[in-house]
């Protein structure tokens, strides 16, 4: 990344996708990692009480997004990010600004995080999976995510791995972004829970098993897509290089709009673990 200011992309609507068939039925079952998978990232977020991520894996980024309009000042230190001593990252968003952060659109009114691996560790292929509770209400976006670099976006892509808007509290996204099919022309699918479910009541793995020219969503080990050159209609694909992971929770922005009078804070996106396997 050329700067830990790097903004994201602009997701305007909610994705208009046609859905392949496991995306219907959601009954596949993901390959687990064989026995010759080799680990190459893990963290457990062990460590005390309001300690600050392991710098050996993770870099805070800092200010805010007028690219998707997200509402949040990305924070440093652990305010926004620390561990719970219980091994988990939490990541808070605050209605709050105790620095006089100035965003796009004037005083920025939110705190909130946003990690990434980039310089620390790349993935190019394997298993990909986030362990996570994720938050609720209007305005809420968590996301677990890649970046391919060197960073060009949309050229250079992007993986969302999972992603959900607070308006949506039983589905999450998964979706690939590139040349062609960025912003709200990413091609993906949502997941959604069965009888009504919401995702912030309990922890969910959130995965993609990722080839050349193939990747596969799931959670919970429920397969939901797959997505390959085949899908892009004659476009570009950009994800047989190597990524760099990102975990972030935002507020408000063009996709979940932004927080109202049923939105409560500070919310929590809550991980438990984060791995990468490779065969």
């Amino acid at each position: 990344m050329a700067s830990p200011r790097l903004l994201r992309r602009c997701l305007y609507a909610a994705l208009p996708l046609a859905l392949v068939a496991a995306a219907a039925t959601g009954t596949a079952q993901a390959e687990p990692p064989t026995s010759a998978a080799a680990a190459a990232f893990t963290d457990n977020f062990d460590g005390p009480a309001g300690a600050a991520v392991d710098g050996s894996k993770w870099q805070t980024e800092t200010g805010d997004n007028v690219n998707n309009h997200e509402r949040q000042y990305y924070t440093s230190g652990t305010n926004n990010a620390a561990l719970d001593g219980q091994g988990h990252l939490v990541i808070t968003a605050r209605k709050e600004n105790p620095a006089n952060y100035q965003c796009w659109y004037g005083t920025c009114e939110y705190t909130s995080a946003r990690l990434n691996t980039s310089g620390k560790f790349e993935a190019q292929y394997g298993h990909v999976e986030a362990r996570m509770k994720i938050p609720r209400g209007q305005g809420m976006w968590p996301a677990f995510w890649m970046l391919g670099t060197p960073v060009n976006w949309p050229d250079s892509g992007e993986i969302d791995i999972m992603e959900n808007v607070g308006f949506e509290p039983s589905t999450v996204h998964g979706t690939i972004h590139g040349p062609g099919y960025s912003g709200s022309g990413g091609i993906g699918a949502g997941y959604t829970l069965p009888n009504g479910q919401a995702f912030a009541d309990a922890f969910h793995t959130f995965a993609v098993d990722w080839a050349p020219d193939r990747i596969t969503w799931s959670v919970d080990g429920n397969v939901y897509q797959t997505r390959t050159p085949a899908d892009l209609g004659g476009k570009t694909w950009v994800f047989n290089k190597p990524f760099f992971l990102i975990l972030n929770l935002a507020v408000g922005g063009y996709w979940p709009g932004d927080p109202d009078g049923s939105t409560s804070f500070p919310q929590q996106l809550i991980v438990d673990s984060v791995s990468v396997t490779t065969s």
